[in-house]
């Protein structure tokens, strides 16, 4: 936190107001998604500020400076194989309350101990200062979006590494990487990939180490088909990859009537969610149908100015979602990196999503029930406005419905467990 109150107050000049607005987000921020999602955010945000003395990033300058891999070591290179239950270490950054990448990664972690394998998390920062272990177990047995596990928590520290013991070591984040290629083990090393991360950053220094992960000589284990194509394409990386699921005991169709509502996943604190492009295609719609009810979830958003009226949800426990979803005919997700799960689960409750087109979403799902928009703000709210207004709502929500049905997570992670195994196997 010290190194974002530094830099609201080198921001001071540029108004009081804005800088307010920018520490009351980085605050809930931080409470929501943990340090490193801070941190991110507010450097953009106080970009023009002048840059601190030492560089600050979410991977320790220590750890990027001592990795090569032009020249992969032979414990990389030449790993340790087994083919019965393994010992996993996972290492992450400290989880947050309302971070949905860890959520996903910790439904993975339950995968592999009910497979039979012993894990071990092992929690990263660049400085060593938010790997509270007793704040993120209070946090973990108080929210009911993570899996119980059983799985041991500690600190990831440089002198001693994962276990010796360790069968499987598991990057989870570009910034993890670096931890997990100096570490001495010979543990097998992969990457549990959900994101490509490169394109959270500008072009510059955390673009290039973020992309240089993807060198490293891990294996991937991607989410979706895309970012296993892309870095298996683009890096030579050996990957598999698992299908997107859904809960069908959190999401499902409980609404047969009309629907004159809409959905938007709207985190104007997660660039590539597109927010400000969501809000040019809301404000289309809402000059075509202004009668139709905007819902805004994902972030609070009663500190940004929105050209319509809207109901502001902010940020709804899961077991609240379901209800909203079948409020609306439509969800507009913006996925400019990799696809968002919202779709499936839109879907689930009998609600159309919207999703702007491109490879890194058809990769990932081509349910005939998506509807895939070219990105044209314009274009978006026609397909918003349709969704709402055609004569076979009720059919087309029933069949959209059944087609992910057999989308469920444990085939996702029966398929993940598989690729592990055999690559622990050599």
């Amino acid at each position: 936190m010290g190194s974002i109150s530094r830099l609201a107050q080198r921001a001071i000049r540029r108004g009081p107001r804005a800088v307010l607005r920018k520490a009351v987000t980085a605050v809930q921020l931080m409470k929501a998604e943990g340090a490193g999602a801070t941190v991110r955010y507010a450097r953009g945000k106080f970009a023009s500020v002048a840059a601190p003395r030492v560089p600050k990033m979410l991977v320790s300058l220590d750890d990027a400076a001592v990795v090569d891999w032009t020249e992969l070591p032979p414990r990389i290179t030449d790993p340790v194989t087994t083919s019965g239950p393994a010992k996993i270490a996972w290492i992450m950054s400290p989880p947050g309350r309302e971070s949905g990448g860890h959520q996903n990664l910790f439904r993975f972690i339950d995968f592999a101990e009910r497979a039979g394998h012993e894990c071990r998390i092992y929690l990263y920062s660049a400085d060593g200062h938010g790997n509270d272990v007793v704040a993120v177990r209070t946090m973990l047995e108080s929210s009911d979006a993570y899996p119980t596990l059983k799985a041991s928590i500690e600190p990831w520290r440089r002198e001693d590494g994962v276990a010796s013991d360790t069968d499987a070591l598991f990057a989870t984040g570009w910034e993890t990487a670096y931890p997990a290629f100096r570490d001495e083990s010979r543990a097998k090393r992969f990457y549990f990939v959900q994101d490509y991360e490169p394109y959270f950053y500008p072009l510059g220094s955390e673009a290039v180490l973020a992309e240089n992960t993807y060198r490293f000589g891990f294996h991937g284990i991607t989410a979706g088909g895309w970012l296993a194509h892309k870095l298996h394409n683009e890096f030579g990386m050996a990957t598999d990859h698992f299908d997107f699921g859904v809960d069908t005991s959190l999401y499902a169709r409980t609404n047969d009537g009309p629907r004159n509502e809409v959905f938007f996943y709207a985190r104007p604190v997660t660039p590539r969610r597109a927010f400000e492009f969501g809000l040019l295609a809301l404000t289309d719609l809402k000059r075509m149908k202004p009668d139709v009810v905007v819902n805004f979830a994902g972030w609070d958003v009663s500190n940004w100015k929105i050209p319509f009226e809207y109901v502001n949800l902010r940020s709804l426990p899961l077991s609240e979602l379901s209800a909203v979803y079948n409020r609306c005919a439509a969800g507009l997700v913006m996925s400019l990196s990799n696809m968002s799960l919202l779709p499936l689960e839109l879907m689930a409750c009998g609600a159309t999503p919207v999703v702007n087109d491109g490879q890194n979403n058809r990769l990932v799902s081509d349910n005939p029930y998506i509807d895939y928009v070219p990105a044209s703000p314009l274009a978006i709210a026609r397909r918003l406005a349709h969704a709402v207004d055609r004569p076979d709502a009720i059919e087309h929500s029933r069949a959209m419905a059944a087609s992910v049905q057999s989308a469920d997570w444990e085939s996702s992670g029966a398929a993940f467990v598989r690729a592990m195994e055999a690559a622990l196997r050599g």
